[in-house]
């Protein structure tokens, strides 16, 4: 019997859970920057910040995937989402990186809000859920129409 191919993750956590973004989709980690506020973003969306010399969408994980407050961030990690646009997802910590078996759970039926959204599929990590998330689905559509608009304005 073969075993199931496996992928490169990143794992990090949000609150006290155990998220993973596969690796192909992580440009790089980093310590916070400055971010500045945009009026009318998405509520996870803390705002912009300058990651090497371009405007990026800086989204809270926490909020985004629990609705949790705000909380002090402890790494920005960078990623492509596609169309050559990127984000950074606030943190509160980088696990390292990890192979998981490339034989996720479907994402239960329940889980299919728009928060769920961005959780790809879901899995265990020894005795812990783990979220496998889809880069791609972390910026709200909302926030670049909003980010297009300011432009064109």
């Amino acid at each position: 019997m073969t075993e199931a191919p496996a992928r490169s993750v990143l794992l990090a956590r949000v609150g006290s859970r155990l998220c993973a973004l596969q690796l192909g989709h992580v440009v790089e980690v980093m310590r916070p920057l400055p971010v500045t506020p945009l009026e009318g973003a998405a509520a996870p969306v803390r705002g912009l910040a300058l990651i090497r010399g371009q405007p990026t969408p800086v989204v809270d994980l926490g909020r985004l995937l629990f609705g949790a407050e705000p909380a002090a961030v402890a790494r920005f990690v960078s990623v492509r989402l596609g169309g050559g646009r990127r984000a950074a997802l606030a943190v509160d910590e980088v696990l390292g990186v990890t192979e998981l078996p490339d034989a996720p759970a479907a994402l239960p039926p329940l889980l299919a809000g728009a928060a769920a959204s961005a959780v790809a599929s879901v899995s265990r990590l020894d005795a812990e859920l783990l979220l496998v998330l889809e880069a791609g689905r972390t910026v709200p559509d909302e926030l670049w129409k909003h980010l297009a608009a300011g432009q064109a304005g």
